[in-house]
């Protein structure tokens, strides 16, 4: 088992150990969901409060062990599978920084949520970008369209597009931590219209090559 294995495995069991340890004196309620203002509209029982992020990472973290064992171009993840392997650890530690923040809010120290987690949100869709950049045809990561699945070029094309985009999106959720009354926004929107356009983008690239 390589090292960033070994981390994700550690994180997770931190974030087991910080739910066991708080569980007895945690509220029966604890927050889980803000609104664009920054104020809690949604809550959940101490068990999922405390364990959702938990169980959530180490089910993201076998589901991603398994998924390439079964894909029919799994020779294709060999070639990127350490840039992989550090995407799940981004992922791990983006769920576990999560995690810290909600038990902090359960513990009474009050910030503005969209300000504490746009700066993360701008590192993982960066690194998201670099993955991209890196990524090899395969049927469960990256930038899956019909298109995509029928064309190396057009694969290749549409994810150093996409890596762009998401590096440009991760620079703009930065200046959430700047502006937090349009910290949402400036997370989302980014990152949704460049998602829409890659789309777009893969079936126009399709149709020019085929024409």
């Amino acid at each position: 088992m390589n090292i960033t294995k070994q981390i994700i495995i550690a994180i997770i069991a931190i974030s087991f150990i910080i739910g066991i340890v708080l569980y007895p004196t945690a509220p029966n309620q604890i927050a889980s969901h803000w609104n664009i203002n920054g104020s809690v509209d949604g809550y959940m029982s101490k068990f999922w409060g405390l364990f959702l992020m938990p169980i959530l990472s180490l089910v993201m973290f076998l589901l991603f062990l398994f998924l390439p064992k079964i894909d029919p171009l799994k020779e294709n993840i060999k070639k990127f599978r350490e840039h992989f392997d550090r995407f799940i650890l981004a992922l791990v530690i983006f769920l576990f920084y999560i995690y810290l923040l909600t038990i902090f809010w359960m513990k009474g120290i009050r910030f503005d949520m969209g300000q504490f987690i746009a700066p993360m949100m701008g590192i993982f869709f960066y690194y998201t970008g670099i993955v991209l950049e890196k990524v090899k045809m395969n049927w469960f990561i990256g930038i899956r369209t019909p298109w995509t699945m029928s064309s190396h070029s057009v694969w290749d094309k549409t994810h150093q597009l996409a890596s762009k985009l998401f590096k440009v999106s991760g620079v703009i959720a930065y200046f959430g931590l700047l502006f937090p009354a349009y910290a949402f926004a400036l997370v989302l929107i980014p990152v949704i219209l460049s998602s829409i356009y890659v789309v777009v983008y893969s079936y126009l690239e399709y149709r020019r090559e085929h024409n």
